[in-house]
């Protein structure tokens, strides 16, 4: 069981710090008490539920689910009592892990509670391969059930199995470089793939230390580089900020600049923030692609040249298509990572991904689960792409959401957005198709302007679109609104958008 933590057990880092939240930090020697000790307490336990607040005692409750066998639900602790009531009705945990002075709400009441310390003392009860065998568990075995967000209906939980962590974790190691030396700084919420998987579990797995912001700040990224973190995970939000201070920062600008990897991702990051950020830092931002049910699926390698609007390429162990509606593969990579097929940048068609990151099932679910995959076993990500000419993937939209079928064209909603926010007037821009009579649907863009005294026209919009792609990529409607509605990973809610 220890296997998705060799530093943890081996002894080799014992005084290296593991992780800090503001002030407070574990070694690892004291991470593996506190984790051992917790651990040790839930054998037998079906599964668990985490009441994941950005803490200390967050992450050791994970990491002792783990180290005992046992799956952990993390539960966010934004949802409503609805949402939260359906996750515990569907995942039924035996036992809730919280932070002692959290307060839970009454849908999670009536759950056994243990509260998790977090300087736990004496030898760690971890079983060994030497102590025995038989008790280690499976790489198939479930060891997060991470739930989606639900868009389409109540939320579905990912059975995520100890090999899609390990798997993507030793594949993002490959493609940045990643090492025990490297020091993460995050302020990322930790009910999520993100911010507990790449963030608190990569650089465990590493032997590596994480700092975590607890609330992210501009000042508290500066500050963590500074003092020597090497690596900066973010969300296009959080970049989008630190692209705004970075105009008066100069401070802001050389702490970035030291950084080894700026690392952006749930969202698409807008080619102007790339360029911001890159003119005032001198560093690229590194973009990764991946989903709850898939973990990562392509990445910009670290020896690579990030290029805005791209996710770069398959992570190693991960097979990557583009097919057509009638399943027809426009292009792939094949085993050794060669695309093949219409890598033109312009043929448009949906990912679809096998390879060992990929969840086992929706719990429950077992209909979801069968129309998910294909018959010969690809996942369909209902993400739409183009491999552009030198092989990077360019995603362009949801195929549900974002792609755009006018006037005979297949069009993606994001190249449109990013080129509307090329445009200095805008702030934020969303694009979705409505229906047509003329063109089947037609392109509307929601925008948020810059100064909402003076938005640009219509007009000024189409054109400054056509210029930039295509006459037949311009919006032929905009409509203004004052914010566009987001999630907690800032990806924008293009089904909470308000209709006529």
């Amino acid at each position: 069981m220890s296997s998705l933590f060799p530093a943890l057990v081996g002894g080799s880092v014992a005084e290296r710090s593991a992780l800090r939240f503001g002030d407070r930090s574990l070694t690892y020697a004291e991470l593996a008490a506190s984790a051992g000790e917790l651990a040790a307490r839930l054998g037998g336990a079906r599964r668990v539920a985490v009441w994941a607040t950005p803490t200390l005692e967050t992450a050791v409750a994970v990491v002792a689910a783990l180290l005992a066998g046992v799956p952990a639900v993390p539960l966010n602790p934004k949802s409503g009592e609805g949402e939260l009531g359906h996750i515990l009705g569907d995942s039924a945990p035996s036992v809730v892990l919280a932070g002692r002075g959290d307060e839970l709400p009454e849908s999670v009441e009536g759950l056994e509670r243990i509260d998790v310390e977090v300087y736990g003392t004496g030898a760690v009860t971890v079983p060994t391969p030497e102590a025995d065998p038989a008790d280690l568990a499976s790489p198939d075995d479930p060891a997060l059930i991470v739930y989606t967000s639900g868009t389409t209906g109540p939320p579905k939980g990912a059975v995520l199995p100890r090999r899609s962590i390990a798997s993507t974790l030793d594949a993002l190691a490959d493609a940045w470089q990643w090492t025990g030396d490297d020091v993460l700084v995050h302020g990322l919420p930790l009910f999520h793939v993100h911010g507990l998987i790449l963030g608190i579990l990569g650089p465990l797995r590493r032997g590596g230390s994480v700092r975590h912001l607890g609330r992210f700040s501009a000042e508290g990224v500066a500050r963590e580089l500074n003092d020597g973190a090497t690596m900066l995970f973010g969300v296009p939000t959080m970049y989008h900020r630190l692209a705004e201070a970075l105009t008066e920062d100069v401070e802001l600008a050389k702490a970035l600049g030291r950084a080894r990897l700026l690392v952006s991702g749930s969202a698409a990051l807008p080619v102007h923030d790339h360029e911001r950020i890159t003119a005032a830092t001198g560093r690229r931002v590194v973009e990764r692609y991946g989903m709850t049910e898939t973990l990562m699926i392509t990445s910009v390698r670290a020896d690579g040249e990030p290029r805005p609007g791209t996710v770069g390429v398959p992570l190693s162990g991960v097979d990557l298509r583009l097919v057509e509606e009638d399943g027809t593969t426009i292009a792939a990579y094949d085993a050794d990572g060669t695309p093949t097929g219409a890598y033109d940048g312009e043929s448009v068609g949906e990912i679809q991904v096998r390879g060992p990151n990929l969840f086992t099932a929706y719990l429950n679910r077992p209909d979801a689960t069968a129309a998910a995959f294909t018959e010969d076993g690809w996942f369909r990500t209902g993400d739409m792409a183009v491999i552009d000419p030198d092989g990077s993937v360019r995603i362009v939209g949801r195929k549900a959401t974002d792609l755009i079928k006018s006037g005979g064209y297949k069009i993606g909603a994001g190249e449109i957005e990013n080129a509307l926010l090329e445009h200095p007037a805008v702030r934020e821009a969303a694009v979705t198709g409505e229906p047509d009579d003329d063109l089947g649907e037609r392109i509307v863009a929601w925008i948020v302007p810059g100064d909402p005294q003076s938005p640009p026209s219509a007009d000024e919009l189409a054109d400054h679109v056509a210029r930039r792609l295509a006459p037949h990529k311009r919006p032929r409607t905009v409509r203004f609104l004052p914010s566009l509605p987001r999630n907690d990973m800032g990806k924008i809610l293009k089904r909470a958008l308000p209709r006529d």
